[in-house]
């Protein structure tokens, strides 16, 4: 991976997430380059420190994308607020729960993200998602296939502490509409605008949230209701998987890193073992999941995994997991494939230090591991499509 920021891990996985998703060397540099000595203190003690020199860069690209828009250059400033939008969604990640930066921050990130597709990725909409007496806010990327019927969809759901802003910036939803597939990026219970603004927290039964996805689309005209996958990312490694396992109108799945037992790793992170995601780690876990004591939240936490979940899919089921990954053991995928002994056709792809995306959930060269998942998700879809027309 390339570390910017010797030592400093956490802050280092921000910067290739940033720049492999959209970003600019240059920018990133001109904000990097600040707080190099603030970097050294490590990855909590610098977030204001982090979060003062992205914004920076941040008003300095809105500044132009204003001026762009009042010159009738809507291309130009769309492609200003996406970089913003990412370089400050990441700023945003830093943050401990309890600072008082977090929220408005966040609000600006939507802003800035709103602006963005409005500009320059117009097929994107935002979409509420009705579950349980309130919605789940998401960003829906129609493919182009739309216009001429209905298509198969993706739910793209997300980990720990990422958001369907993180999923808007990764471009994960062109690679899918490129290949005729559309793409609802969520922000489920424990993650983005459903946790900052709603306060909705994570839940082991993933498919509660993941039936509810299925419901709303399936009253859209543009999805092919037989083609409905899910796909999840770090700890949607275990959510996708879960879900999948419990309802039965996914048509595939993806664990875009194999988190099969996130317990277990919890209990890793009190001995120091593997690298943590985010700073102020164990402030942002118990505000996911909504507990207060670290050895209760421990104890609750052991349920979640994958052990005697795995063999109850039956739909197609694609492990993606890096070499190298820091964060979540390379055996915790080869135990996701060995226990998915239903799955018509399961497959695990270890990406290499050689090719690159060897890190957590490929980060270090995110683009080679999306290309790869949609390529997957094209070629199951279209075979299932092919077996529906033969059937009739």
């Amino acid at each position: 991976m390339f570390e910017y920021f010797p030592g400093n891990y956490v802050w280092n996985l921000g910067v290739v997430a940033a720049l492999n998703s959209g970003g600019l060397i240059d920018e990133v540099d001109r904000a990097c380059r600040p707080i190099r000595e603030a970097a050294a203190r490590g990855s909590d003690a610098g977030t204001p420190d982090f979060l003062r020199a992205w914004t920076a860069l941040t008003d300095q690209l809105v500044t132009q994308a204003e001026q762009a828009e009042k010159a009738g250059h809507t291309r130009t400033a769309g492609d200003l607020y996406f970089r913003a939008a990412n370089y400050l969604c990441q700023a945003e990640r830093m943050l401990a729960h309890s600072d008082p930066d977090r929220l408005p921050t966040y609000r600006r990130v939507l802003e800035l993200a709103q602006k963005s597709f409005d500009l320059r990725d117009r097929r994107i909409s935002r979409v509420a998602v009705p579950y349980e007496g309130t919605t789940l806010p998401g960003y829906l990327s129609l493919a182009p296939a739309t216009d001429a019927g209905p298509a198969p969809v993706i739910v793209l759901v997300n980990g720990l502490d990422s958001t369907k802003e993180h999923m808007y910036s990764s471009a994960h939803w062109r690679e899918l509409a490129d290949r005729g597939v559309s793409c609802l990026m969520l922000d489920q219970p424990g993650t983005g605008e459903a946790l900052r603004l709603q306060g909705l927290i994570a839940r082991i039964d993933a498919e509660a949230w993941a039936g509810a996805a299925v419901d709303w689309l399936e009253t859209r005209s543009e999805v092919d209701r037989s083609r409905i996958g899910i796909v999840g990312w770090s700890l949607g490694g275990y959510y996708a998987p879960r879900a999948a396992a419990f309802e039965k109108r996914f048509a595939l799945c993806v664990a875009w890193g194999a988190n099969h037992n996130w317990g277990a790793v919890q209990r890793r992170r009190l001995e120091r073992e593997g690298e943590r995601p985010v700073p102020h780690y164990w402030e942002h876990v118990l505000w996911v999941w909504g507990h207060d004591d670290l050895d209760e939240f421990i104890a609750f936490a052991d349920d979640v995994h994958l052990d005697g979940v795995a063999e109850k899919i039956t739909v197609p089921f694609l492990i993606a997991h890096g070499e190298k990954d820091r964060q979540i053991p390379l055996e915790y995928a080869h135990r996701s494939y060995d226990q998915a002994v239903n799955s018509p056709r399961r497959e695990l792809r270890v990406f290499t230090p050689e090719e690159g995306a060897t890190e957590h959930i490929g980060l270090d060269h995110l683009p080679h591991v999306s290309t790869f998942v949609a390529d997957w998700v094209a070629d199951t879809f279209e075979a299932i499509g092919s077996r529906q027309e033969t059937a009739v």
